[in-house]
């Protein structure tokens, strides 16, 4: 049993790999299981209550997930200047005076062009299924702030997942994959992650590896142009 939805991306999206420095990393073109489940939590805190928020947690933790990419997609990569903390004092009168350093950072942006399925199978018969509806229908943001997206179909039940959706993370490994896609690699909670490590502000260490999973994933994605500033990736249907 599956909840699909569809979304139209409202604003450019960007997700580094959880390996990436502040400095640099390529984006993802796919929100991985760990950030749909983030959003579905937030989205829990928002509509729900911390109460429920919590009883929900296990089940969001647990979801397999599924996604449609859009026809195409667009990375525009540049450099910025960005501000970051001095490790150590700089010299009176430089240009790195004061708390902040100058330096430049690597970064890729996405602009997708046509809408975005993403779907969720709960393993737990217990869960509410309306639940589920409303927290995929008041998501509105994936990836890094200002990801922003717009729901333009309402969640619907489907018996099996529909046709052109990827698995993102099977328990034994993705089945069937197009040979020629686009390899990606997600990251997702392990069963022993608990809301308190979900919990940025708690301070409780993730143990990679163990309490937060990196595995391979195939798009069906193929490269269509690039030069020095942009890459063009088309869906092969």
């Amino acid at each position: 049993m599956w909840l699909t939805a569809e979304y139209a991306p409202t604003a450019l999206y960007s997700l580094k790999l959880s390996t990436a420095t502040s400095s640099g990393g390529k984006t993802l073109l796919a929100p991985t299981p760990y950030a749909l489940k983030m959003a579905l939590l937030d989205a829990a805190y928002r509509v729900r209550g911390s109460v429920a928020a919590e009883e929900l947690w296990p089940a969001i933790r647990d979801l397999q997930v599924a996604f449609r990419p859009p026809s195409k997609a667009v990375v525009t990569n540049l450099f910025t200047k960005v501000l970051k903390p001095n490790r150590s004092a700089p010299a009176p009168g430089s240009a790195h005076a004061g708390p902040l350093g100058k330096t430049i950072g690597y970064r890729e942006y996405v602009h997708f062009a046509g809408p975005m399925g993403l779907a969720v199978s709960s393993p737990r018969e217990d869960e509410p299924p309306d639940a589920l509806w409303l927290l995929l229908a008041t998501v509105n943001y994936l990836g890094k702030r200002g990801g922003f997206l717009q729901l333009v179909r309402a969640p619907a039940i489907c018996e099996d997942l529909p046709a052109g959706f990827v698995r993102l993370n099977e328990p034994s490994g993705q089945a069937a994959f197009v040979a020629r896609g686009l390899i990606q690699v997600m990251d997702d909670c392990a069963p022993s992650m608990t809301l308190e490590m979900a919990n940025v502000y708690s301070g409780k260490r993730v143990r990679p590896g163990r309490d937060r999973l990196s595995y391979p994933v195939v798009l069906p994605y193929r490269l269509v142009r690039a030069s020095k500033s942009y890459t063009l990736y088309e869906r092969m249907d």
